[in-house]
C-alpha cells in the first residue's frame, strides 16, 4: 500500500464533501502479493487439455486446497476459472481467521441439533482454525499469520450478558479459551468508548489473505495442478464416463468435478444456483496512521467485529501502521464510487473519531456465498458433482478446511468425514428474488440493532 496515492480524507468521504477519488478500487492485498493472472490471447480449445482426473471449478482457498490434497494423491488436476487465478473473495476479505462458530450462539446448535452434534460441529470449528495454522507452518507459506485474538465489542450492554453467556457454553462444549472484557477495562483491548465491554477468543488469528492465496498457488502448481484462468464454465453434463464441462467453445472430460465457487457461483447447474445467494461485501483501507494513534486505537493489534447483525469488522493490515475495515456493500451506489464507501468510512470514525483527517488509499468489495441456512455444505449432488461452499462471511478457515475434507473424501479416505455432512442443502424458496430482497433484509436489521428488538 505505501505507493499508493493519498486519497481523501476518512471525515470528507464520511461527509461526501470530498472531491478526491479513492486511489485503488483494487484489494489492498494485491500491492504485496498480485495476483497469478493466466490470461493469453488464444482460444480456450488451445489451452485447456480435454481430459482431466479432477477438475476443480473456482481457484479460491477451497479449490486450491482440495487441490493441493488431490495432486499429491496422484492425481491429475485441472483448476479452472472464470477470472483470473483468485479474482475473487480469497484475496478480497478481511484476513481474520477464527473457528467458524460465529453465526450461531452455542444455545442455538444445541436447540437445532441436540447437544452431541452441536459439540461435534463446535469441535469441528476449533479444527479448521488449528488445521490452517498447521498447513501454513508445514508449508512455509510466508503470509503474516499470527494468533493475534479477537475482540467482539458489544454494542449495548444486553449483548455483553449474552456474549458472556454464550461464551461460557463455548468454552464447557469445545474448550475454547475466552475472556470477558468489562467496559471499565476496554481500553486495555481497543481504544474506544463506543462499545460496552466485549468478548475476547485469544487464539483467534489473522493473516495476509493476498499473500496466504499466493503461497497456495505456488505450492499446487510445484505439486503439478493445471490452473487456467479466464475460463468460465458453461455447463456440466453427467454420463457413464463421469463428467462433460463445457466451455466457450471447448469441452473437458472429467472423472470428478468439484465446485468450489461460493459468492461467484455460476454456470455449474440448476442445483448449487438455487442453493446458493451473493452477497456483496466491502471494504476500505487507510493510509499511514501516526503511530501514537495507533497504538492507541489498537494497542494489542488483534482483529476486531461487534454484536450487531449488520456488523462490521476491521483490523491492522499486517506490518503497517494502517486499518482494514469492512461491512455490508451499499446498495444502489455505483461500485467504485467513493459514496459506495462514505458508510464504511463513517462506521469507522463512530469507533475512532480521531482518526478523521487520515487518508483512504483502497475501496474495494466482493461477493460471500450465502445459504438459506447459514451452514456451509459439503458434498456431492444427484448427478454426483462435489461441491464445498456457502461459508456466509466467515470463509478463510472453512475454506481451507472444507477444501481439504472434500478432496480426502474424493479420495474415498475416512478422514474426509465431517460434521457438516448429513446437513439438509436446502434451496433457497425464492431465489431469484433474493437478491432484490438483500437491501431489504438489511435495512431491517439495521433497524432492528438501532432499535435493539
Amino acid at each position: 500500500m505505501d505507493s499508493v496515492a493519498r486519497g481523501p480524507s476518512l471525515a470528507a468521504l464520511a461527509q461526501g464533501r470530498s472531491a478526491n477519488a479513492i486511489p485503488s478500487s483494487q484489494p489492498c492485498w494485491w500491492d504485496r502479493a498480485p495476483l497469478g493472472d493466466t490470461a493469453l490471447p488464444i482460444p480456450l480449445s488451445a489451452r485447456l487439455p480435454r481430459h482431466a482426473d479432477v477438475l476443480v471449478v473456482g481457484s479460491g482457498f477451497t479449490g486450491l486446497s482440495a487441490a493441493l490434497v488431490l495432486a499429491r494423491a496422484g492425481r491429475q488436476v485441472l483448476v479452472a476459472d472464470a477470472g483470473p487465478i483468485g479474482f475473487g473473495a480469497s484475496t478480497r476479505n478481511g484476513g481474520q481467521v477464527g473457528s467458524g462458530n460465529q453465526k450461531f450462539r452455542v444455545a442455538a446448535l444445541v436447540a437445532m441439533f441436540g447437544e452431541r452434534k452441536a459439540v461435534e460441529m463446535l469441535r469441528e470449528g476449533v479444527e479448521m482454525l488449528d488445521g490452517i495454522e498447521r498447513l501454513i507452518a508445514e508449508e512455509g507459506i510466508d503470509c503474516d499469520f499470527v494468533r493475534c485474538g479477537r475482540f467482539r465489542g458489544a454494542m449495548r450492554s444486553a449483548h455483553y450478558e449474552a456474549m458472556a453467556r454464550d461464551m461460557e457454553d463455548l468454552s464447557r462444549r469445545a474448550g475454547v479459551d475466552f475472556e470477558m472484557v468489562p467496559r471499565s477495562d476496554q481500553h486495555r483491548e481497543i481504544g474506544s468508548d463506543l462499545f460496552f465491554g466485549g468478548s475476547l477468543l485469544p487464539a483467534d488469528a489473522s493473516l495476509d489473505p493476498g499473500r496466504y492465496h499466493a503461497g497456495l498457488r505456488e505450492r499446487v502448481l510445484a505439486a503439478g495442478v493445471r490452473l487456467e484462468g479466464h475460463a468460465p464454465v458453461r455447463g456440466i453434463d453427467a454420463d457413464q464416463a463421469g463428467h462433460l464441462v463445457r466451455f466457450d467453445g471447448h469441452a473437458v472430460r472429467a472423472r470428478t468435478v468439484l465446485v468450489a465457487t461460493n459468492g461467484y457461483t455460476a454456470g455449474v447447474g440448476a442445483f448449487l444456483r438455487r442453493r446458493i445467494v451473493p452477497i456483496v461485501s466491502a471494504q476500505i483501507a487507510t493510509g499511514a496512521i501516526p503511530g501514537a494513534l495507533m497504538d492507541r486505537a489498537m494497542p494489542r493489534r488483534r482483529v476486531y467485529g461487534n454484536s450487531n447483525r449488520v456488523f462490521f469488522y476491521f483490523r491492522p493490515a499486517p506490518g503497517a501502521s494502517r486499518i482494514v475495515f469492512g461491512g455490508r456493500a451499499a446498495h444502489f451506489r455505483p461500485q467504485g464510487a467513493p459514496s459506495a464507501y462514505a458508510h464504511l468510512a463513517r462506521e469507522l470514525l463512530s469507533v475512532f473519531p480521531d482518526l478523521g483527517e487520515v487518508p483512504v488509499t483502497h475501496g474495494f468489495s466482493g461477493a460471500i456465498g450465502y445459504t438459506h441456512d447459514n451452514f456451509p455444505h459439503l458434498g456431492q449432488d444427484r448427478g454426483g458433482v462435489f461441491h464445498a461452499l456457502g461459508y456466509c462471511g466467515t470463509g478463510v478457515s472453512r475454506s481451507t478446511h472444507f477444501g481439504r475434507k472434500i478432496a480426502l473424501r474424493i479420495l474415498g479416505l475416512a478422514e474426509g468425514r465431517s460434521a457438516f455432512d448429513d446437513l439438509p442443502f436446502p434451496a433457497h424458496p425464492f431465489r431469484e428474488l433474493a437478491p432484490l430482497g438483500v437491501p431489504l433484509v438489511e435495512a431491517w436489521y439495521r433497524l432492528r440493532d438501532r432499535g435493539d428488538f
